[in-house]
């Protein structure tokens, strides 16, 4: 096929079939002064743009209750209430913490860099549930009655949520 025609199926411009021609991205011979444009080739490089694309665009990511279960969220209802409580929502944290056998904090970091074991111990009771409510659709938290420098409890929640749906997205 000829340039027009190749930059027609492509949806892109005549200079970009030639460049894609001079470069070696699709398959093409001169003939006469004039790229002859392999169809096959053309419509490989156009399946691998499209695939490129697809991973670009985010996926939608559901929360539900066999989404959020399936990630260990639990389950209860009670009064016509219908809620996922994710209990260890913790892990959802960029913290690191070692323990001494009394469980007490030895070493903490917050996002690789370490942390005094105080502001630790601070980060874990700034959040005191994380639930998803089935009537909205939403996470929700209760908020605790600690507050960090590292971080504060919105900020915690927003970790915590981000954390959430990424496991969720993995499923």
């Amino acid at each position: 096929m000829d340039t027009k025609t190749a930059a027609t199926e492509a949806k892109v411009t005549i200079a970009t079939i030639r460049s894609w021609a001079r470069n070696g991205v699709i398959t093409a011979t001169k003939q006469a002064g004039r790229w002859v444009i392999d169809a096959g080739s053309l419509a490989h490089r156009l399946a691998i743009a499209a695939l490129k694309a697809a991973r670009r665009t985010p996926k939608a990511i559901a929360l539900t209750v066999e989404n959020l279960t399936a990630i260990g969220g639990r389950l209860w209802e009670k009064n016509g209430m219908r809620r996922v409580y994710i209990n260890d929502w913790t892990r959802y944290l960029p913290l690191e913490i070692e323990q001494y056998k009394t469980g007490n904090i030895s070493w903490a970091a917050w996002n690789g860099e370490e942390i005094a074991n105080r502001q630790a111990l601070l980060l874990l009771g700034s959040l005191d549930k994380v639930w998803f409510d089935t009537a909205d659709g939403k996470l929700h938290a209760r908020l605790g009655s600690s507050e960090s420098r590292v971080a504060t409890r919105s900020e915690v929640f927003a970790t915590v949520n981000a954390g959430i749906r990424a496991a969720v997205a993995a499923l």
